[in-house]
């Protein structure tokens, strides 16, 4: 059974960093492609970054340029580092497999507990 664990969340301020960690109990994890998703109160889940095993790597419009995904193939860990967060950057952070794109996610597995990120001042 695949499993996700994400950690990292917290309470941060406007324009302050967080990094999200993901292990994922893949194997082989290095050809998986892993997408980190985001779901706030009231919305749907939504996909704000995907990492693929070539080393290719996309954003959603709203994260772009401020959040990087990369991945650790010998810890069977996806990591996102958020930078200059906002406000509208509130939520439960998820990591799954994504068979799809950001236009049309399409996740794979079940998904973990989540790590809550809450951007105030």
């Amino acid at each position: 059974q695949v499993q996700f664990v994400e950690s990292g969340g917290g309470l941060v301020q406007p324009g302050g960093s967080l990094r999200l960690s993901c292990v994922a109990s893949i194997i082989p994890f290095r050809i998986t492609p892993m997408g980190w998703y985001r779901q706030a109160p009231g919305k749907q889940r939504e996909l704000v970054a995907i990492s693929r095993s070539g080393g290719s790597t996309n954003y959603a419009d709203s994260v772009k340029g401020r959040f990087t995904i990369s991945r650790d193939n010998t810890k069977n860990t996806v990591y996102l580092q958020m930078n200059s967060l906002k406000p509208e950057d509130t939520a439960v952070y998820y990591c799954n497999v994504d068979l799809g794109t950001l236009e049309r996610p399409r996740s794979r597995y079940s998904w973990g507990q989540g790590t809550q990120v809450t951007v105030s001042s």
